[in-house]
């Protein structure tokens, strides 16, 4: 039920006619029963997770507040998170540990396959932000426990983000407000920017990095290609669904913290990650970078704790070490940039100019794109190899790629003006009576084009 399909479209219908008729005091069951449904849809079996895990986080906190020691509330607080971790740990880790840490893999044994339950990394790092901000006395504790089940089952963000604060939804949904208050324009206008991302960027780019990325001798043309074509795609997926969510929770009334503003136009690899995956990048730093000891302690201990971060940050992404290898590789372009700008400081050096800075942090952070998609090292290798090798074919692959080359150029053109700020003035200075035909057409045209077998969203896997 991916959110610009036929069959989505009839749940929110059904659930905005509740949404409306229900007084906004009772809307938090309709949040609760909504989510469950909604990720029931998917995976039946693991309607259960979110719900134990919300229990496990709810539970936890009392405890951890009714501590008065500092000593006892970290213990119990500690407790609550290895919790919390248990099920991602097993159900997303295990065939990693027993066959890749544990080398079950080269003794030709295989480890077991267990499905992934869906958004289970997201649910689990909403909660855990909940239990440590109600430690640090920074969120209030108590409350009804179904405030904080809403908090995690509100549909929009349920399976891939954005990462919550407890801050951040559980205030607007302990006061709800009334349906006919909604910017129903706005709304409209970023949902229809999420489904242009998804639908005509990312899946018109999606078959030929699938053609490439598998290729036993890629020329160095296709290398290219499928090098720009999955930086396309990873952003229009991502943001395409994140885009998507913030405009259906919109409409209910509840505003989502942003998640992207212009990754790609970052002048450093620094700058990027406050850029892509923002509510991930803050809860990194927030919840693991500050705690190991932050910028504190010397250069080798910031060294030590960004390598920590951004690793851990990879695995979180996927139960490979390719994932670790592309934290990793953020991780050195991170320490590069605080490091050059130490020294081009303390050197009176002249910073690059921003033109050139973007095109350097860009074509890194491309390059670290392909161990994020390659199914392993040897892939990675083999495309990483065709980037250097011969292009006398580069002609024969642009005439064969003449839309993904075209929608491409359109993307980066564009991608600078990406924003929902436009969208806020689009929506204040023009009447909704001349947006709402174009919005309605684009989104019924996108779910037309999925009645053929729609694409599921990258981040669902994680």
């Amino acid at each position: 039920m991916l959110f610009h399909t036929p069959s989505f479209a009839v749940f929110f219908a059904a659930y905005f006619l509740l949404h409306v008729a229900l007084p906004p005091a009772h809307r938090l069951w309709l949040v609760v029963a909504g989510g469950s449904l909604f990720y029931g849809y998917w995976q039946p079996l693991h309607v259960w997770l979110p719900l134990g895990l919300t229990l496990i986080a709810c539970l936890g906190a009392a405890v951890v507040a009714a501590q008065a020691d500092p000593a006892a509330r970290r213990r119990w607080l500690a407790v609550t998170v290895v919790l919390l971790l248990l099920p991602l740990a097993v159900f997303k880790y295990t065939g990693f540990l027993l066959s890749d840490v544990m080398g079950l893999a080269s003794a030709g044994i295989e480890a077991p396959v267990i499905a992934l339950p869906l958004g289970i990394s997201f649910v689990t790092f909403t909660l855990i932000a909940y239990a440590v901000d109600v430690a640090r006395r920074d969120f209030p504790p108590g409350g009804k426990p179904v405030l904080l089940g809403a908090n995690v089952l509100f549909f929009p963000h349920l399976v891939a983000g954005p990462i919550l604060r407890p801050g951040q939804v559980i205030p607007q949904l302990a006061r709800p407000r009334a349906w006919r208050g909604a910017p129903w324009t706005l709304a409209g206008l970023i949902f229809t920017s999420g489904v242009i991302k998804k639908v005509w960027l990312a899946d018109q780019l999606a078959p030929v990095v699938d053609r490439i990325i598998v290729q036993p001798q890629p020329s160095a043309a296709e290398a290219w290609l499928c090098l720009y074509a999955f930086a396309g795609q990873i952003y229009g997926d991502f943001s395409g669904y994140t885009d998507m969510a913030i405009g259906l929770a919109l409409a209910l009334g509840v505003r989502l913290p942003s998640n992207f503003r212009r990754p790609y136009a970052a002048t450093s690899v620094a700058l990027f990650w406050r850029r892509w995956h923002i509510t991930l990048s803050e809860w990194l730093r927030d919840y693991l970078y500050i705690p190991l000891g932050g910028n504190r302690g010397g250069r080798l201990r910031r060294l030590r704790n960004v390598v920590l971060t951004m690793g851990l940050g990879g695995l979180w992404h996927g139960a490979a070490w390719t994932f670790v290898a592309w934290g990793l590789l953020h991780a050195g372009g991170i320490l590069l940039a605080h490091f050059w700008g130490a020294a081009r400081r303390h050197l009176g050096l002249p910073a690059l100019p921003s033109p050139l800075a973007i095109l350097l942090c860009f074509h890194f952070v491309a390059v670290c794109w392909i161990f994020f998609r390659a199914p392993d090292f040897a892939s990675a290798a083999r495309l990483l190899a065709a980037l250097v090798g011969n292009g006398s074919d580069a002609l024969d692959v642009a005439g064969a790629n003449l839309l993904p080359l075209t929608v491409l150029a359109v993307f980066f053109a564009t991608h600078r003006y990406d924003g929902h700020a436009r969208l806020r003035l689009l929506a204040r200075r023009l009447p909704a009576a001349l947006l709402w035909p174009p919005m309605l057409a684009i989104v019924g045209f996108g779910m037309l084009a999925q009645l053929g077998g729609a694409q599921q969203f990258i981040y669902f896997e994680f």
